[in-house]
């Protein structure tokens, strides 16, 4: 059964999105289809269209936010039924027996996962597309059960934003009595801010806007430290068991160090690429702290944050847009014109 598919895509670097009809695989024994009902708007998207990472394809059809309904499922498949809630993040496979797959951290797959989009199958080597789009097929290993408590526009950013910072929050083991910090306030920030504060953590927002203080309160920050204050920087010096650091470009990591407790660590979720400065070991040596990375999570990771976010009623802060107005919001963006994360209204498809 072939699928006919309609969306947006990107057919070069720097060009607007556009109208594309195009074709899924055929559905396979262990596959779920899924109508999409939301779509979150990432800057990897707009990352990945511009080939800003370079390996770039195209036509590409962005997006790893999404939140859908099960319309069919594969006579193999056991975890979903038909007009089940479902999720799909930034992988959609990975070769399930290395390492890291086995201890269901996919996304580190030494074979390299298969991404939602801009990537190839590794099955029929055909080129994956995402969720700026209104049906997708998937593997059900790689799928993620939606609570219907769940709002779901909302949820939508979870699958890359909410995972994105719950795992370093998970794997450094922040609960009561943590002391979290978290550097920039946008999707990915507000999420840290939200996620640490409902694990039982006391949470700071590092930022070099004041004016960004209410809404840090508001979405669960305790304290707020401008970072361009030299005096509110010292006053920070060795409390935080765990930084997460969100800015998406190269800045200077220092500051931030002496800000760490003892055997603290501030960990890198949205650069990408060489430090600069480069960075001063002492204060790592002589207070054992460490700079670390994490990406997403792996599969059952993101189950038990969508499960944990349904419980303490979390999802992003967002404003709904409709397809016919990705460009400009990509355009909003850049600019940091929005709070905090656009969703696709994937029904807009329809018009």
């Amino acid at each position: 059964m072939t699928l006919n598919v309609k969306g947006y895509a990107a057919f070069a670097a720097k060009e607007d999105l556009v109208p594309h009809n195009f074709v899924r695989r055929d559905p396979r024994d262990n596959d779920v289809v899924i109508e999409i009902l939301y779509s979150g708007v990432c800057h990897s998207d707009i990352h990945n269209a511009f080939n800003d990472w370079g390996g770039a394809k195209y036509p590409m059809v962005p997006g790893h936010e999404i939140i859908g309904r099960v319309t069919q499922v594969g006579k193999a498949v056991t975890k979903f039924r038909v007009g089940d809630y479902a999720g799909v993040g930034c992988m959609v496979d990975s070769c399930q027996h290395c390492k890291p797959c086995e201890q269901g951290l996919e996304q580190y797959c030494e074979e390299g996962n298969t991404l939602t989009y801009n990537d190839i199958d590794r099955h029929d080597h055909m080129p994956t597309y995402g969720g700026y789009s209104d049906k997708i097929v998937v593997t059900e290993k790689f799928v993620i059960k939606v609570p219907e408590t769940l709002d779901l526009k909302g949820a939508a950013p979870l699958l890359c934003a909410g995972i994105t910072t719950w795992s370093p929050l998970r794997h450094w083991n922040v609960g009561p009595g943590s002391k979290v910090a978290v550097v920039g306030l946008g999707g990915l920030g507000h999420m840290a801010i939200k996620l640490a504060k409902a694990l039982g953590a006391e949470v700071t927002l590092f930022s070099r806007s004041p004016n960004k203080e209410a809404d840090a309160r508001r979405l669960g920050a305790t304290h707020i430290v401008i970072s361009t204050d030299e005096k509110q920087m010292q006053g920070a010096h060795n409390q935080f068991d765990l930084i997460i650091d969100t800015v998406p470009y190269v800045h200077d990591l220092n500051p931030y160090i002496p800000t760490l407790a003892l055997s603290g660590t501030l960990v890198l979720v949205g650069y990408l690429g060489d430090l600069n400065p480069m960075l001063n070991s002492t204060p790592l040596i002589l207070g054992r702290k460490s700079v670390a990375g994490s990406v997403i999570g792996g599969i059952a990771e993101t189950q038990e944050m969508i499960d944990f976010c349904a419980e303490h009623q979390i999802t992003s802060d967002i404003e709904l847009i409709n397809i016919q107005d990705i460009n400009a919001a990509w355009q909003r963006m850049l600019k940091s014109d929005v709070k905090y994360r656009f969703v696709i209204d994937m029904a807009s498809l329809k018009a």
